[in-house]
């Protein structure tokens, strides 16, 4: 195939170009050049801010385009405006629903709606329903054409934000651990490898009329805890002698913590439902 890829030089897109180059696929890479400008000689890249002027797609054609960075429904038109054919999938979020779904919830829970002005600022509180509204307009726009990727945490190699990795080093530290929560509590991550390759192979198959368009890309399928996530990571890492000392959710609201300090972790049940994504539809 011939696969257009909106970003594509950092954390995700970064995975998806090579899954897609690997598979053999003719990849064209559209960014503006901010990171990873000289990873992949073998693609085309197209310098382009996909904010204010996408001229350079027009008269082009390609086979599908992933979008791993659209935020605003804006975006998502505009890329509409400047295509003339192909697949279109889009990579959002399962923060898309609203609070709280039930535990193993499926692609046709609530989602999150928007009462008033659509906002121009991605912040924590508009993330899932902008989203939601990036999902509505790709359907709008490309119709059957459109696919739609719900992951939850999306971990693996260049992860900018070291989620994952904090506690992987944490615990190669060794000593007493604080473990924040209950360990009980539901989380779901996804390799960005996995879901690169997962991805590609999608696009790569019939689809057809009845087929699914929307998928959670998620794992392990739940139950699957923070506790077993790092009783995991300690098997693999942790030093003889280290340990998990678990704090409750009281202490540490009473101390301040968010989620910053001790990443993947946040209080409230619309996180621990938005862990616990049915994942059956992306079973093939």
């Amino acid at each position: 195939m011939r696969i257009l890829i909106i970003g594509g030089t950092r954390f995700v897109g970064r995975h998806i170009t090579e899954a897609a180059l690997a598979a053999g696929h003719e990849v064209s890479l559209l960014h503006r050049g901010r990171t990873g400008a000289d990873l992949f000689p073998e693609a085309e890249h197209l310098a382009a801010d996909r904010n204010t002027d996408l001229s350079i797609l027009r008269d082009r054609t390609w086979d599908a385009t992933i979008d791993v960075s659209a935020y605003l429904p804006t975006q998502v038109d505009l890329l509409a405006d400047a295509l003339s054919t192909g697949r279109y999938l889009l990579i959002s979020s399962t923060s898309v629903y609203t609070p709280p779904p039930s535990p193993g919830f499926t692609e046709d829970s609530p989602l999150a709606e928007i009462d008033g002005p659509v906002p121009t600022e991605v912040t924590i509180e508009t993330y899932g329903a902008l989203k939601v509204l990036c999902e509505r307009a790709a359907a709008a726009r490309f119709g059957r054409d459109a696919l739609v990727v719900r992951p939850t945490y999306v971990i693996g190699p260049h992860d900018h934000t070291g989620r994952f990795t904090y506690w992987v080093n944490r615990i190669a530290e060794g000593g007493e651990v604080l473990a924040p929560g209950d360990p009980t509590d539901p989380i779901q991550v996804i390799d960005a490898r996995d879901l690169a390759s997962w991805i590609v192979a999608l696009l790569d198959r019939p689809s057809g009329p009845d087929d699914p368009r929307v998928f959670h890309v998620v794992s392990p399928a739940p139950p699957y805890s923070f506790g077993d996530m790092l009783e995991a990571i300690l098997a693999e890492v942790g030093p003889p002698g280290t340990t998990l000392t678990w704090v409750g959710t009281d202490f540490l609201l009473a101390e301040g913590e968010n989620g910053l300090s001790l990443p993947l972790w946040l209080e409230g049940d619309r996180w621990m439902a938005v862990n616990t994504a049915d994942p059956a539809a992306a079973r093939v």
